[in-house]
């Protein structure tokens, strides 16, 4: 089954916490803190395979999580690292945002990767809050959450030739007879749901990959038909191959036919018809078909279309196929290769936090409620347990304007304070 867009849940891994110890050895004088710090947590990264051709293994398992790093010891001994979850994709993979739909990289390349989501730190343990007014401290952090996401990956099949052309117009039977695919031909439109890849091969040793892509209306540009799933597939292919049908009793015209279809192409993206395109007349062994391409072929020659790009083929006889694969792979040998989306560096994926989104609100028993990611994320790595930690994150508050923030909402001395499971008094 050819898959081309999922969307899947991804959680990295929480960091370890830190260790609050000290050292109490027989003849270890003035041990002092030994707690370590906890290992990171565990990314997911998406990597470029090229043994892959769909995005199938993604239709069932859809949700990935990887595992948090191990918590700090006692004798300065840091936690461990958790492995990274990677997953592989097909070459020519888009990775978006789920939720706010920024595209995030686009893994093209063999070796290509990118983090969607980072694993969180490990929490530093008390060795590293000693100070000369407080050589024994009791802090320590619990480890950074796990960036958690809903990420859509969109396949745009990589491909150096495109078929495009209405339904039914020989695309699937070329295919099949210039490489080893296999197509599902049938005498009825949208026979071709999925695009079919072969690797057509030359006596000269010249060798490219073709797409039968599926066949294009009117519209498709709007989601009419197939519409957009076949659209975005055109994206990457290098030459354009556009067969139009000599068939005298299809009831269309050859000519509004290979107009309709630039204009869809244009429509959904304008840098497309910039490409190298060979106008391929289909179905020449029947009858009337002969009569039927001169005329469509002068009215092309009026329009300022080369000679040289135009062709007719049978794909039953095979007449015309061999000298219209020597012109493809001649354009190709020229063709410029045009520029996909900019690729992430193989690396992570930078995000930006927001560190002004503090938020006081006040519920119905009057408590006053503090949101916002960076506070939430501050709390959730405070240790608490012990009275050294309490007040390292009460002067972390402090210095985000918690104190100020409740002032201005009204709180007064003794109102109650809550972060997320956690409440406090609020003293002036």
């Amino acid at each position: 089954m050819f898959v081309d867009q999922v969307t899947v849940e991804v959680q990295a891994g929480k960091g370890g916490d830190g260790m609050v110890a000290f050292r109490r050895e027989k003849f270890v004088p003035f041990g002092g803190p030994a707690g370590g710090d906890g290992g990171h947590g565990g990314s997911v990264i998406l990597y470029v395979d090229e043994g892959l051709r769909t995005l199938m293994d993604f239709r069932y398992s859809r949700h990935f999580k990887a595992k948090p790093g191990d918590n700090g010891q006692p004798k300065s001994m840091y936690g461990r690292k958790a492995d990274n979850v990677r997953l592989a994709v097909p070459a020519g993979t888009t990775v978006y945002d789920a939720d706010t739909h920024e595209e995030l990289g686009d893994l093209v390349n063999p070796g290509d990767e990118l983090v969607v989501a980072q694993g969180g730190r490990g929490g530093r343990g008390n060795i590293h809050f000693v100070s000369p007014k407080n050589t024994a401290p009791e802090i320590a952090e619990n480890g950074e959450p796990g960036e958690h996401r809903f990420i859509t990956l969109e396949l745009k099949v990589l491909a150096d030739v495109g078929l495009v052309g209405f339904p039914s117009v020989g695309k699937s039977t070329l295919l099949s007879v210039v490489t080893q695919a296999k197509p599902k031909i049938a005498a009825y439109q949208f026979t071709t749901l999925v695009p079919n890849l072969g690797m057509v091969q030359l006596d000269d040793g010249t060798d490219f990959v073709m797409a039968d892509l599926p066949g294009l209306i009117e519209g498709a540009h709007t989601g009419v038909g197939l519409g957009i799933q076949f659209l975005r597939h055109v994206e990457r292919t290098r030459v354009i191959l556009h067969l139009v049908e000599m068939d005298p009793d299809n009831g269309r015209d050859p000519l509004t036919d290979y107009h309709a279809i630039r204009q869809e192409l244009a429509s959904y993206d304008e840098t497309i018809l910039a490409r190298p395109q060979l106008v391929v007349a289909t179905k020449l062994d029947l009858p009337g078909a002969q009569e039927r391409f001169a005329e469509f072929k002068a009215a092309l020659l009026e329009e300022g279309v080369s000679e040289q790009d135009i062709f007719a083929i049978s794909s039953i006889t095979h007449d015309g196929v061999q000298p219209l694969l020597q012109a493809t792979a001649t354009a190709l040998a020229t063709a410029p290769t045009f520029a996909l989306h900019d690729t992430v560096t193989p690396g992570k994926y930078t995000f930006t936090p927001d560190n002004s989104d503090l938020k006081v609100s006040q519920d119905e028993d009057g408590t006053f409620i503090l949101s916002g990611k960076k506070l939430e994320k501050l709390f959730k790595m405070a240790n608490l347990d012990h009275d050294d930690g309490v007040l390292r994150f009460a002067r972390q508050l402090r210095s985000l304007g918690v104190d100020d923030a409740l002032r201005e909402a009204g709180a007064k001395q003794g109102d109650l304070v809550a972060i997320d499971d956690f409440t406090f008094e609020f003293v002036e």
